[in-house]
């Protein structure tokens, strides 16, 4: 028994050391090339996965897979709630809390139908798959958006949204896993269900939040000043636990410590500089290795036998799922918002904009591990809408961007919606 668990773990070991090497050269690759890291992140996974090589093989380390998925969703959460500002937040908050909402619905029940109608699918499978890619991705888009100059409303509404609807996707497909695994199903008690754990979440996560940020700040009972990476660690990770123990979601809490600790001057708690700049780049690095593992796990999990024997459908389903769903959610949600005003090139590029990323990843890699029905055609959708929305959307945000007349002189305030004061 020794025996084995040592050859497991070695092979863990050799599995993390291939992953993130590989990953990095991927990243001084994609700044060449101009391809968004994480596409060259999944094609990684499928070289070095069981479908080809089969060196990285991390099916077999179940826990620890799981770990690195729920525990780097929650953080990349927590990352992505830092970059919120809530006085820019404030403008734009009908739209964006639409959009994370409403707007996760929409999608979720139009991809839904697609996915019926072209692979067949079950009705809770296909709305399954619909909640696992509903969601955006703050992890490509916060810093895709830090190199371009555009309007902070249009910045914030864009980056508060793949926050917020990565939580309100994450509660709603453990809802489903649920349902599907308990085989009942009732909308009253899913909608309850949707409110109370997010609201739940949002209370445990502001608590933690400004416990942590105090302890940590120069204020007379900040005993822990000095050590704001570790303790930001300790409250993603005690949040996530707190809230799930609870009955909450974890999701909405680590997220909801990202906001508190990224807004810190509106609470009065003032942070050292030095320490602060330790954990900006404690946080960068983390937040990029989290991401390389996440997207090479998925990339080792792909079932090509799957992928091929459903791949009109799949792209079928997922050229639908970009151009029909994601411009019906925008349609439906932000025309209401009359605070805004948006203008039309402000709607056409939210349209455009929807990068699938890390938290569909990990909850694709989630429905694997648990053995959830369908999982693997789940698992195939969700790698087409990576690896598409990427190569489509991510490269081509600037050049839309300019295409549309968004982009805003360096030199005016256009990174005001996104730079971090503390």
């Amino acid at each position: 028994m020794g025996g084995n668990l040592t050859l497991l773990t070695d092979q863990m070991m050799a599995s993390l050391a291939i992953a993130i090497v590989s990953g990095i050269i991927a990243v001084k690759l994609s700044q060449k090339i101009k391809v968004p890291d994480t596409v060259l992140f999944i094609l990684i996974g499928v070289v070095v996965g069981p479908a080809l090589l089969g060196v990285v093989n991390l099916q077999q380390f179940r826990a620890g897979a799981q770990f690195i998925l729920t525990f780097g969703a929650a953080y990349i959460l927590y990352d992505g709630g830092r970059e919120i500002h809530l006085k820019v937040l404030n403008q734009v908050k009908i739209s964006v809390a639409l959009l994370a909402t409403l707007g996760v619905i929409i999608s979720a029940l139009v991809t839904r139908y697609f996915s019926q109608l072209f692979l067949h699918l079950d009705f809770l499978s296909a709305l399954l798959l619909g909640t696992v890619i509903a969601s955006t991705d703050p992890s490509v888009l916060v810093p895709l958006f830090k190199k371009m100059s555009i309007s902070p409303k249009l910045k914030q509404t864009i980056i508060s949204e793949s926050a917020f609807n990565d939580a309100a996707a994450a509660i709603m497909t453990f809802a489903l896993m649920g349902i599907i695994g308990g085989g009942s199903f009732s909308l009253a008690q899913g909608v309850f269900e949707l409110v109370k754990t997010a609201a739940g979440g949002i209370a445990v996560g502001a608590l933690v939040g400004y416990l942590s940020l105090l302890l940590v700040s120069e204020h007379t009972l900040g005993f822990l000043d000095g050590h704001n990476a570790e303790i930001a660690l300790a409250a993603v990770a005690g949040a996530y636990f707190i809230a799930g123990d609870l009955g909450f979601s974890g999701f909405m809490a680590v997220f909801t410590v990202g906001i508190i600790h990224g807004n810190g001057s509106l609470f009065k708690l003032s942070i050292d500089g030095d320490a602060q700049a330790e954990h900006v780049s404690f946080k960068d690095i983390l937040v990029r290795i989290l991401r390389i593992m996440i997207f090479i796990i998925l990339g080792t999990q792909v079932n090509f036998g799957v992928l091929f024997e459903s791949g009109w459908g799949v792209l079928l389903v997922v050229l639908l799922f970009i151009f029909v769903a994601r411009p019906l959610t925008v349609l439906s949600t932000v025309l209401w918002d009359r605070k805004a005003r948006w203008k039309a090139r402000e709607v056409l590029y939210l349209m455009w904009t929807r990068e699938t990323g890390v938290i569909p990843a990990a909850l694709a890699g989630t429905l694997i591990s648990e053995r959830m029905p369908r999982a693997e055609v789940i698992s195939a959708v969700t790698f087409t809408a990576i690896f598409l929305t990427l190569i489509l959307q991510a490269t081509s945000a600037q050049f839309v961007a300019r295409l549309l007349h968004l982009e805003e002189r360096k030199d005016g305030c256009g990174d005001a919606g996104i730079h971090r004061s503390n």
